[in-house]
This record gives C-alpha cells, structure tokens and sequence, in this order.
C-alpha cells in the first residue's frame, strides 16, 4: 500500500483537502452546525432529515421518501437516517471508502449501525464522550489542569439543610447554582435559595453527585476548540444569547451567538484562549482529540472567567466558528478535525495559524424556536436565502443563496430554513437559523431592537392550519431540539 506523503504547512493542507477521495458525511437533521465544509473538503455530503434547500444544494442529500416517526432524539433521526435504504446506498456509491461520518450527536446504536456498514465514526468514542459530558468528571479534570470553575464544591444533597450546610463549610453563601452530572444546562441547572426553591427540584438531584456552585453575576459565551496531536487550537470567543422570550419558550436556553474581535478587553481574552488551550491539552491526555465547545462565564464584577461546562462535540458554537476562521483567516477550524481522522501526516505551526483568526467583523446567529404553545402544519414557511430588511421592519426575499458569508450588510440576514410546508411545529421546535452580520446582544445583555425586528418578521413569514389529526410529539422538548 503506497503511504500517503507527509503534508506540511497550511498550503499543503489546504491543497489535500481540494483533492481529498475519502467520503466524508455529516450526517444530521439539518446542515446547519457544519455548513459550508464543502467548499474546502472534495466529497464532503451533507445527509439531512429536513430539506433546507428544495434539492437545489449539490453536497445535501435528503432522502425522497422518509417515515414519518416519532423521534425522540437526535440520536433516533441520525439511526433512522442509518438504516434507510436511499442513504446507505448513496454512502456505498460515493469514492472510495471506508467513509467517514460525522455527527453532532449519536449513542451505542450509531456505533453498531456504522460497524455494520463498515464505515468510520470520525469522532471521539461514545464511552469517552459520555465521561467527558458529566459535569462533575469535568470539573475534576480542569482542577488538575489548574482550570477554575466559579466557586463550588462536589457532593450530595439529599435534603435543604445538606446542601446549605456543604454551601456554608465552603463559603458559597446562600444563593446558588446546582447542577446534577448530565443533561443539558437548561434543563439540570437549578437555581436554589430557598426551601421552596429546592423542593420544587428535590427528585432531579435525589441520589446525584451535584456541582454546587456559588451564583455569581456573569456574562455566559463559549469558546470552540480544536486538539490535535501537535497542539491545541482555539476559534474565536462567542457570547450566548439565551432566554429571550422572543426567540425560545425556555428560560435560560439557548438561542444563539454574538462574535467580533474586541469581545472583551485583550486581558480576558488572554485568559479565555490560554483557559481552553490548557483544557484541550488535558482532555488530549484522556484521549479525545477533534474539536469540543467550552462554555465559561465571565464574572461581571471583577473580570474572573471560570469554566462553564464542555460539550465534548460538534455544537451550536461550530458554525460562527469555522464562518470565521474560514472567512477571514482561509482555513476553517473543523479541517484539523477531519486531519486527526484521517490517515495522513501532517505538520503544522500552530502559533501561525491561531494568529490567522485574530481579525474580523460582527457576526450573530439566532436560533428561533416556536413561542407559542401551538400545534399547527404549515401552509407556508420562509425559504432558505439571504433575506432583506427596509427601515420599516418588513422583509423581503432577496435571493437564493447557499453560502451565508454572502450576507453584504447589516440590512440582510441569512435565513437556514429547517420546517417546511407540510411540516407540523409546535412548542420549542427549531424553525429555522437567522446569520447575520453586526450584533444582536448589547454588552449587558440585553436584546437589540434589529434582533427583534429580524425574530417578528421571519416568524411572520409562517403560515399554517391546526392538523385535522393532533399528532404526537416529544414530551420533553429539549430531547427533540436540532442543533
């Protein structure tokens, strides 16, 4: 077997990836997290649930005929995707394999699915990935790593008075945040300074090792990280836009993200890129390698970052991410991703790379969830395009588009289309994605009045009819959500 030669520096790199026959697939229920991946990487396809783009995107295949199960998850839509006969035979006609597939989410089943396809995860295992998801094993890590989290202790609480003492004997105070090991943020964090307060979250955390941690005033963001075998790379630092009733039914969940350059002043944006090296460089020691989102929190009274939580995947995050080093710096982050899974040798001068992505403008995404506690099928949805805005606040359509670094100025926006007509929503499903360049958060975190106007015209743009049959959807609504 002729060995791969050995590619050296960003030109190389660059060049490997035109020229790449390995089959990669995103496989995902929408092309939303790794979007635009294809103008770099020769046969990368998108696999998608949703069609986004009415067949007219050349790397998004989405199957002609597709059942119309009850998911409860992401990882129940990627299996289905799996075991369908159109997908499998488009993986099997596509160069020359094995493939390797790529997901945001995927459980047990995925692996024995993909094993018996005979096709690569090019992703951390589900055991590493379900270890490094918990809370409290995470924690652990970053204190070895000389990573602080905000003020907090380990333990259990099975009682009010357990967990006041273990908050007094450590100095949290009375005021916290409890979380339990794993879940999503939205749904295990729990804030706690009252009897009340505690009993209304008693049976989540009976029986779990909790993170209790003291609550501070903070400013929430998240920063995508890349580790490789030659070093650990860090995108650029993202706020979080969370909570806003205008653009998701759930207090405290995520809906999207604001990115410039001067985020923060140049001292904490120091300690946020040297905080998520040295978390990269640690997990490397336990075997991941590839990219993972860390979340931190910006102590709003003195400037301290501490360590949120990591999503140990493709994330939310992963979009602005790669819009951004690909834009501006010409080598988005996820290529040494793909570099860490595929059997070539590499070299390459981080330092010189990281200093591509210091320089760039104002990008926000928004993620719109259905607000209202409505079950409808629509009769219209908005297509996928760039979007245009007057100073009225109407929008109009402006063209057909499949890159959203296309957006020319803050009067447009990128609209990713997920439910369509025919579709049924319903409360907290994911219609669609709003990228646009400039900011949608002001820096006390409050919602801009164009974030506001974008939300109201795009929701505007939905039109449907209460379904002759009630059909039935998930009831937890945040095992459901897409991105």
């Amino acid at each position: 077997m002729r060995k791969t030669p050995k590619v050296r520096g960003l030109s190389d790199i660059l060049t490997y990836f035109r020229r790449n026959e390995t089959p990669i697939f995103f496989v995902s229920p929408t092309a939303f997290n790794l979007l635009g991946l294809e103008k770099f990487v020769n046969r990368f396809f998108h696999i998608n649930y949703f069609d986004s783009f009415d067949g007219a995107h050349p790397r998004v295949f989405v199957p002609s005929e597709k059942s119309a199960d009850d998911f409860q998850s992401m990882e129940d839509v990627c299996n289905y995707m799996l075991m369908h006969k159109e997908v499998i035979d488009k993986i099997k006609k596509s160069g020359k394999g094995p493939a390797k597939l790529l997901f945001v989410m995927f459980d047990e089943r995925t692996e024995e699915i993909c094993e018996q396809l005979g096709v690569d995860i090019a992703l951390p295992s589900v055991a590493l990935r379900n270890r490094l998801d918990s809370k409290i094993e995470l924690t652990q890590l970053a204190n070895q790593a000389g990573i602080d989290s905000a003020p907090n202790v380990l333990g259990k609480a099975d009682s009010f008075n357990e967990l006041m003492s273990l908050a007094k004997k450590h100095k949290l105070g009375n005021d916290l945040v409890v979380q339990t090991p794993y879940g999503d943020s939205g749904r295990t964090t729990f804030f706690i300074k009252s009897e009340a307060d505690y009993d209304k979250h008693a049976e989540d955390m009976k029986d779990e090792q909790l993170k209790i941690m003291k609550r501070i005033d903070h400013m929430p963001g998240t920063v995508e990280v890349c580790v490789t075998r030659h070093g650990t790379l860090v995108g650029p630092i993202q706020t979080d836009i969370t909570g806003y009733e205008e653009i998701t039914p759930y207090k405290g969940g995520w809906c999207g993200n604001d990115v410039w350059p001067k985020i923060f002043n140049a001292k904490i944006r120091r300690d946020l890129r040297n905080m998520a090296s040295s978390l990269g460089d640690r997990l490397y020691k336990e075997g991941y390698k590839g990219v993972f989102c860390m979340d931190f929190l910006l102590d709003t009274n003195d400037g301290t970052p501490y360590l949120g939580e990591v999503n140990p995947r493709i994330s939310g995050a992963s979009p602005l991410t790669n819009l951004i080093t690909a834009h501006y710096g010409g080598v988005p982050l996820f290529l040494f991703h793909l570099l860490e899974y595929l059997d070539v040798d590499y070299e390459v001068d981080l330092r010189r790379i990281q200093n591509r992505w210091n320089e760039y403008d104002f990008w926000s995404q928004l993620v719109l969830k259905q607000t209202v506690d409505r079950v409808q099928q629509l009769t219209h949805a908005p297509a996928s395009g760039v979007w245009r805005m007057d100073k009225y606040g109407g929008i109009t359509f402006d063209r057909h588009d499949l890159d959203w670094t296309n957006v020319i100025d803050n009067d447009e926006a990128y609209y990713l289309r997920v439910y369509r007509e025919g579709d049924y929503t319903y409360k907290g499903a994911d219609l669609g994605i709003i990228v646009s360049r400039g900011r949608m958060q002001t820096e006390k975190r409050e919602l801009r009045e164009r974030a506001k106007m974008w939300t109201a015209a795009i929701n505007a743009e939905f039109h449907g009819v209460e379904p002759p049959k009630m059909p039935e959807f998930p009831h937890d609504p945040y095992k459901s959500k897409l991105f």
